[in-house]
């Protein structure tokens, strides 16, 4: 996994595609909080949401 963080950051230096920073930024942060919020008593409220 390091290899792939560390060729796709390499990637995006070469071909200044910095403006994919903040795309990815947001679908790591929802991954996360659907990942943490699964089986909790959070959840109905996250859903709400979207």
């Amino acid at each position: 996994m390091l290899d792939f963080l560390k060729e796709f950051w390499e990637f995006l230096k070469f071909r200044k595609k910095y403006w994919l920073f903040p795309i990815i930024i947001v679908l790591a942060l929802f991954g996360a909080l659907i990942v943490l919020s699964q089986g909790s008593a959070v959840a109905p409220f996250i859903y709400t949401i979207f």
